[in-house]
């Protein structure tokens, strides 16, 4: 997944393992990681037309392992954002390409 984003030119700001973070507090989790990632270019216009936006901003992915040892991929998608935020429609293909790079991360998973 961290290749597929920069493949495609965007930046990754963070990438979050909340199961080794929790292992330091001394506490159990199965897998779980946090990608956090966008670009200024295609964020910016989503953030000039509806502010609020920037509490989902930049985009996220989340790649996690159920109690039953079985993965998953999260994400919010474009549609679910543009409702949130009232954004308009045309600008929701700036964030379209998260649709991709989460199918591109559940095809790279192997289900137990």
């Amino acid at each position: 997944l961290e290749g597929a984003i920069a493949a495609r030119g965007l930046r990754l700001f963070a990438r979050i393992d909340f199961a080794a973070d929790a292992g330091t507090a001394g506490l159990p989790m199965p897998p779980s990681l946090l990608f956090v990632f966008g670009s200024p270019k295609a964020g910016t216009p989503l953030m000039v037309a509806a502010p609020t936006i920037a509490l989902d901003l930049p985009l996220k992915i989340l790649v996690y392992e159920d109690q039953n040892g079985r993965p998953w991929v999260g994400y919010n998608t474009p549609e679910y954002l543009g409702a949130r935020h009232q954004l308009p429609a045309e600008l929701l293909a700036n964030i379209e390409g998260v649709r991709a790079l989460a199918t591109l991360a559940a095809g790279a998973i192997r289900p137990v």
